[in-house]
């Protein structure tokens, strides 16, 4: 498979529109990988996800918004799981490359789904791990 590999705080800027812009290209970036079906998250994004917008937000999220929001949304893009193999990547690249092990989990998850792109603001913009390339779409 190729295509995008979506962190967390793009479907965290869906629900805060504090920054617009940030908002408008979220709903871009989201709704693209929806009518595509071109985009993967794993579990981690999932509960990230779901732990920001339900705690952390300036207003936070119901839970039964959040609930539907898990069902249609995040759903749809969940493709990597845990397992053994995942853990070792990550290791691997925290050793290799000095990410964090979360960072290094989300990019092991990315390599792991065959994606080309790994779209986060958190990583070094333009920065390639083997075959995948880290873009922030927020960046002006």
């Amino acid at each position: 498979m190729s295509g995008d590999f979506l962190d967390s705080n793009i479907f965290v800027y869906l629900f805060d529109d504090a920054d617009q812009r940030k908002h408008h290209i979220s709903r871009e970036v989201v709704g693209r990988a929806l009518d595509e079906r071109s985009a993967t998250i794993s579990f981690q994004v999932v509960q990230e996800t779901l732990n920001v917008i339900t705690g952390k937000l300036r207003v936070p999220v119901r839970p039964s918004d959040a609930r539907e929001f898990l069902v249609v949304t995040l759903a749809s893009l969940w493709k990597v799981q845990p397992d053994l193999a995942l853990y070792e990547r990550a290791l691997e690249l925290r050793q290799r490359y000095g990410f964090s092990f979360y960072d290094s989990l989300i990019i092991a998850a990315a390599i792991e789904a065959g994606c080309d792109r790994l779209l986060s603001e958190d990583l070094q913009h333009g920065q390639r791990i083997e075959s995948l390339v880290i873009e922030d779409p927020f960046r002006e």
